[in-house]
Order: structure tokens, then C-alpha cells, then sequence
């Protein structure tokens, strides 16, 4: 039997749950015999993961019609008009803004939906800063609500029980393209009359019972930045299906402009300047092309791994929610349990795949805990609007034991690692199980 053949059969028993009697059988580059590459052995992967971004000539022809056409700015041209049709139109909303960066669109929405001085947000403690930052940037406060350790998600069981008179909106986290419980934070949201702004920056097509995330709540914003599913370099966007608040976007995004008549000076509000670039557009114009079908990679390669990876103890891939009939899948996440790996650390975990060719991440830190959150609370402003007792208790409750475990336990694969081919997803689990065979020695390295 090859090499080849013998690692197939290998992990096609891991997948129907006898990972380890089988992992006495030679597979691929790497068996229990062999050792791991961090302590001198050959790697299971020699070669790189697909690229990204990806480029391909229609990127390259719109991005030069721009150029030579000197319609830079989206005032001046029509491919940022063009593209927030089309995405709208693929997720199903009325209404698109493209904006500068994902940062930009939240911004822009919480401004939208009046949020300032005195108020409170709801958002999840797993996520990157920029969810926080904006909120900050209003000069309210954000409220942290644990986290589900199992899906990676806010729970929403413990949002209702944080909602107080300050409350003016919920802001959920689509992780890594998972999407929260919609189900109760939109049940919980109708019940006190607060607006829902899905943060949606990681979750390209991700869908909730068949609706696609940026248009189940009242506002929703993605990212493309470089690294997103959806990249064209830098830019964002605002979803929704509210003309009015659309309309506030758009204006606050545009320096306060009237939407309908955008070259005047007429300001109906304050703003900024968050507009997209006609190069932005252009090369999103082209990217859309191929979005839908990378996604479907991306779920199909994401379902074999996690058929591969669930049986093996120690790593508990993250769950997805009832109403999930989509993951946009930006990471792949789990949880790793060192207790299962010979008390091997997740630093050394993730050092010893990184050797075996199997890049990872471990994640986010406690956002809820980093000092810049001191730093900006216990400012004159803070204090003037919220009183120091205020922010004391803030501090005091800012408790979150299950979001701080999470951050010991994640591993995270990149989105473009689901590029690839089914043999990719067994090199993963390959690597995993070689390091799992020989997790006392290396723990003892």
C-alpha cells in the first residue's frame, strides 16, 4: 500500500472515532515512530498553504480603468456605487454604504443609531479591539457579556440579565464567521426596544436560518481588510434595510452630507471622512466574483476537518448554533485541552504545528482586561459624564471567567488554509495526532 493510501486509510478511521488505535499504522511524511519536527524529525507538510489574496486579470483591468481614468474618488466614478448593489443584493438587504475600513462602518452605524456620552453597548469580550474602540470613540461604554466557550460567540443567555436604563445597543460578534445565537439576542433585543448592530467584519455570506448576517439585525458591517474572505486590501460596509438610518450613515460617513445631493455643501450632520476608494471598489467589484464559490471550499473543507479532528481528545473544534445554516468560516477555531496532550502547553502546542508546516494562531487575549480600557475610563471626560463611582463598579463587575479560559484554549486556522484540498485538512490532523503521539517528549524538550 503507498504512503499515500496508507495515510488515507488512517484517517478515514480517526473520522468514525478510532483515531488512536489506528495511529499505530504508518502515514504519510510522519508516524508515531518518527519525531516531531520541533525536536529534528521531518515535518508532515513541506509545502506552503494557498496564498492570499488571490489575484487574477479582472482584478488587474478594473484597477488600471480606474487609474487611467482618474476617478479616484468615489464621488468621481461608479465602481463603489456598482459594488454596493451587488453586495446588498448578495446578502439579501436593501440597502449598501461602503465605507474605509470595517472600523469605519460601525462607527459610522453606532453615530447612526445615536449612541453617545452616558449610553452603554453590549458586546462580547472575544473580538478585536476595533469593536470596542468605536464604542469609546462615542464616548460610551462598553458592557461585556461572558462568553459561550463552546461556539466561541457572546452568550446570549447573559445578555438580558446586563441590560440597564444606559442600554442602547446590542452589538454581536459573528467570530471568525460563526454567527451568534440571533434567536434570543433578537428576542431579547424586541423586548427592551434595543436596536441590534451585528459586527459581521469577520462573516462573509454566514447565514441564520437562511438569511445571510448583516441583514438579520437592524445594521450590519463587514471588513475587507486584507486577511478577509472578502478582501480588497482596506474597506468596509454598512447593511441595513432602514432608509433613515441608512441615510444618518451614509451622511455621518460623507462629512455629514445629504445622501441625495452629495456634491453641495449642505451638512445635515457632523462626520467624518470613511468613504471607499474607487480602487477599493473596483478590485471588490472583481473579488465578488468569487466569493461564493470559495465559501463553498471553505465549508466543505471545514466539515471534513472537523470530521477528522473531532474524535481526537483534547481537541474540541467550536460548535455551531441550531439556527447556523452557513459558516463564512474566516477561522477555523478549537479549543485544546493540554491535560489530553501530556500537560503540553498551547504555546508549545502551537510552536510544534507551526514546525510540522501547520501554521496557527492562539487567538485573542481578555479584551476586557487590557489597560488601554483604564486608560480611557479613568479620563476627566469619562469621570465628568459617568462619575468615578460608576466606573469603579464597572471595573469591580468586569468579571469574565469563561471568556478568560477561552483565551488558555484557542487554536485558530486561517481562512485561506480551507483553500486547499481534502489532503490539506488531513495534513492538519495528521500533525495534530503526531504531536498528541509524542506530546511527553516534547513537553520534557
Amino acid at each position: 500500500m503507498s504512503q499515500k493510501s496508507n495515510r488515507r486509510t488512517f484517517l478515514r478511521r480517526s473520522a468514525v472515532g478510532a483515531a488512536m488505535a489506528a495511529a499505530s499504522s504508518p502515514w504519510g511524511n510522519s508516524n508515531p515512530s518518527e519525531k516531531p519536527a520541533l525536536m529534528g524529525g521531518a515535518p508532515v507538510r513541506k509545502a506552503p498553504f494557498a496564498s492570499w489574496p488571490q489575484i487574477q486579470g479582472n482584478d488587474k483591468a478594473v484597477w488600471k480603468d480606474v487609474l487611467e481614468k482618474k476617478g479616484w474618488c468615489r464621488l468621481n466614478g461608479d465602481y463603489v456605487n456598482t459594488f454596493e448593489k451587488s453586495f446588498a443584493q448578495m446578502l439579501g438587504a436593501s440597502d449598501c454604504i461602503a465605507t474605509s475600513s470595517g472600523t469605519t462602518a460601525l462607527f459610522s452605524s453606532l453615530n447612526a443609531l445615536g449612541v453617545g456620552p452616558g449610553d452603554e453597548v453590549i458586546v462580547s469580550p472575544y473580538t478585536f479591539v476595533a469593536s470596542v474602540n468605536v464604542i469609546l470613540l462615542q464616548h460610551a461604554v462598553p458592557v461585556f457579556i461572558d462568553t459561550d466557550r463552546m461556539s466561541f460567540q457572546i452568550d446570549a443567555e447573559k445578555i438580558e440579565a446586563a441590560i440597564t436604563e444606559r442600554t442602547k445597543c446590542i452589538m454581536p460578534v459573528h467570530l471568525g464567521g460563526y454567527p451568534a445565537n440571533m434567536d434570543k439576542i433578537l428576542a431579547v433585543a424586541k423586548k427592551h426596544n434595543i436596536p441590534v448592530l451585528e459586527d459581521a467584519c469577520q462573516a462573509h455570506l454566514a447565514e441564520w436560518r437562511g438569511v445571510k448576517v448583516g441583514a438579520v439585525g437592524d445594521l450590519g458591517c463587514f471588513s475587507f481588510q486584507v486577511t478577509k474572505n472578502l478582501s480588497g486590501g482596506e474597506g468596509g460596509a454598512i447593511t441595513g434595510s432602514n432608509e433613515d438610518l441608512m441615510d444618518r450613515c451614509f451622511s455621518f460617513h460623507s462629512n455629514g452630507r445629504e445622501r441625495k445631493n452629495t456634491y453641495g455643501f449642505r451638512y445635515l450632520h457632523n462626520g467624518v471622512n470613511a468613504r471607499m476608494t474607487e480602487f477599493q471598489g473596483a478590485v471588490l467589484t472583481q473579488q465578488m466574483t468569487r466569493i461564493e464559490q470559495q465559501s463553498k471550499r471553505r465549508s466543505e473543507n471545514a466539515d471534513y476537518l472537523t470530521s477528522l479532528l473531532g474524535p481526537i481528545a483534547g481537541i474540541h473544534p467550536a460548535k455551531l448554533y441550531d439556527g447556523v445554516t452557513q459558516s463564512a468560516y474566516h477561522l477555523y477555531m478549537l479549543r485544546y485541552d493540554p491535560n489530553q496532550f501530556s500537560g503540553l502547553s498551547r504555546d508549545k502546542f502551537a510552536s510544534a504545528m507551526q514546525k510540522e508546516g501547520i501554521p496557527c494562531s492562539t487567538g485573542y487575549s481578555p479584551l476586557n482586561k487590557e489597560p488601554f480600557l483604564k486608560e480611557t475610563l479613568y479620563t476627566p471626560g469619562y469621570q465628568t459624564i459617568y462619575g468615578k463611582d460608576y466606573i469603579d463598579k464597572w471595573f469591580q463587575n468586569n468579571q469574565l471567567p469563561e471568556n478568560d479560559r477561552l483565551c488558555e484554549e484557542a487554536i485558530w486556522f486561517l481562512q485561506f488554509m480551507l483553500l486547499g484540498e481534502r489532503s490539506d485538512m488531513e495534513q492538519i490532523a495528521e500533525a495534530i495526532l503526531k504531536i498528541q503521539n509524542h506530546s511527553a517528549e516534547l513537553n520534557k524538550a
